[in-house]
This record gives C-alpha cells, sequence and structure tokens, in this order.
C-alpha cells in the first residue's frame, strides 16, 4: 500500500529518494568496470552527480520550512540527475555501457527528474510552517 505524504517521516521513504538511490548503487556496480584510466575523470563525476542528487533530496527534506529553501535544493538534485545523464552519455560514447544499460538508466533519471518536478511545482504539499513539527 503506498504510504501518503503526511505518512513520510524520513526522507528515506519518498519513492523519488529510493529511485534515486537505487539508480546510483546501479551506476556504482557498473562504473566499476569502467577503465582505471577513467578513476578520476569519468567514473568519478557520475558516481558524484547520482550521490549528489540522494544527497540533496535529504537536504531538501530538512529544508521543509521554507518552500524556497526546499526548492533550491530540489532544484539542485534535478540539476545533478540532468548532469549525471551527460556522464551516462559519455560511458555508452565510450563503451563502457551497453546500450540497454544506458537507456535503463536514462529513463530512470527521467522519471526521478520528472518527480522531482512535480515537487517544485508543488512545494506547498511539502513545507511545514510549524517549526515545532518533528521531520
Amino acid at each position: 500500500m503506498p504510504i501518503s505524504m503526511a505518512q513520510i517521516l524520513d526522507f528515506r521513504q519518498l519513492r523519488v529518494y529510493a529511485a534515486a538511490f537505487d539508480a546510483a548503487a546501479e551506476i556504482h556496480r557498473l562504473s566499476a568496470t569502467f577503465p582505471v584510466a577513467e578513476r578520476y575523470g569519468l567514473t568519478d563525476q557520475l558516481r558524484r552527480a547520482t550521490r549528489s542528487v540522494c544527497a540533496n533530496l535529504a537536504e531538501a527534506w530538512r529544508r521543509r520550512r521554507s518552500a524556497r529553501h526546499f526548492v533550491a535544493k530540489l532544484s539542485d538534485a534535478d540539476a545533478e540527475a540532468a548532469e549525471a545523464t551527460v556522464w551516462l552519455d559519455f560511458a555508452l560514447r565510450f563503451g563502457y555501457l551497453q546500450t540497454n544499460q544506458h537507456c535503463n538508466l536514462i529513463d530512470s533519471y527521467d522519471h526521478i527528474s520528472r518527480q522531482l518536478t512535480l515537487m517544485i511545482r508543488n512545494p506547498d504539499q511539502w513545507v511545514r510552517s510549524d517549526p515545532g513539527t518533528v521531520f
């Protein structure tokens, strides 16, 4: 049974966070096979961008007292998701990913970005102005 927004007590319960975390974990696994020469280039950049999506979601969750701050962190998460797709495109071009792996990951990040866009467009559903509210 899906959890309602009112029941979400932790960012880890957000579907978008779970999707971002799973995608980042899959990218970590796949990028372990990239050439050693890419360790400080493509591999590092790709891993940082995908992990940053998750980290920005966690930060956004803790900034829900202000719609402006909440949206800013969600926007950062969306920008990192977009960056990740660029690195995925390079990985495909250089032959480090198979076409189906690339397509699946691009689809994941497209879905993540759509979820983030919905949250950005409707911050009032998420923002809690009461400073005494337990998050």
